[in-house]
């Protein structure tokens, strides 16, 4: 069921996004090649929680027997790791390296959510290309995200925009409602029909989350049933923001 969040609703979860967007400038200023993805993790960690916020993520459920709770703060995936990365003690950020994070902060009862990919070092073009192709198909999808429009409308325009630079959207995950939740309906997939799915009505908050790849769509799940890696070794990116739906254009809640 899709929720119309009220007023009130709306400025708490401006808060629980506020931290977020204040954990990202904090990210970016402290990555760095030589450091663990673990110690990035405990780091983001105090931070959200000396601004009040709770790590929505760390002990999220896998939904799947055998595999256990999500472990970190942060999803931290490295190059060909798309999405869902582990912290670890043992993994450590290289000059060069293509680092996505998601975070997810609670606050009040309500989620903030969003997704960056750091660019440490000295990267190569294409890799600056990916990042840059990925951000903007948000921005692009951004155009059609206003009451009236359907969800396939945002859905083709991040396809059709990331098609144009040879790249390839990742099918298997997608955005979502969120509020109370972490993922909330409706979906959002990063490809569709135009004028298809939900309509989208103000009041209605959603997650946008283009999951981009360099080279093939294809992914696999590692052993550890978080870690999604695409087939071919290609590079990804994923760029997010928790997005307010009005009668006009949306408000983007987790930038400052």
């Amino acid at each position: 069921m899709i929720t119309i969040k009220s007023k009130r609703e709306i400025e708490l979860m401006q808060e629980a996004c506020k931290i977020t967007a204040l954990t990202y400038e904090y990210i970016e200023k402290i990555i760095k090649p030589g450091m663990s993805t673990l110690e990035l993790d405990h780091m983001a960690e105090k931070f959200i929680k000396d601004h009040g916020g709770i790590p929505a993520q760390k002990g999220y459920p896998s939904g799947v027997r055998g595999v256990p709770n999500f472990p970190g703060t942060l999803c931290i995936s490295i190059n060909d790791e798309v999405i869902h990365g582990i912290p670890s003690k043992d993994i450590y950020i290289k000059d060069g390296d293509v680092v996505s994070v998601d975070l997810v902060v609670l606050k009040n009862g309500y989620n903030g959510d969003a997704a960056r990919t750091f660019l440490v070092g000295n990267c190569s073009k294409e890799a600056q290309e990916l990042v840059a192709v990925t951000k903007q198909a948000f921005f692009e999808a951004m155009k059609y995200a206003k009451a009236g429009n359907r969800i396939g409308d945002i859905s083709n325009a991040v396809d059709s925009y990331v098609r144009q630079f040879g790249f390839s959207v990742v099918r298997e995950f997608q955005g979502h409602g969120i509020g109370k939740e972490m993922h909330e309906d409706p979906g959002v997939p990063n490809y569709g029909k135009p004028g298809r799915g939900p309509k989208l009505e103000a009041g209605m908050t959603i997650a946008v989350e283009p999951m981009v790849i360099a080279g093939k769509p294809d992914i696999w799940e590692l052993d550890d049933g978080w870690t999604i890696v695409t087939q071919d070794g290609s590079l990804a990116a994923h760029y997010e923001n928790t997005i307010l739906i009005t009668e006009n254009e949306p408000k983007i809640l987790t930038l400052l």
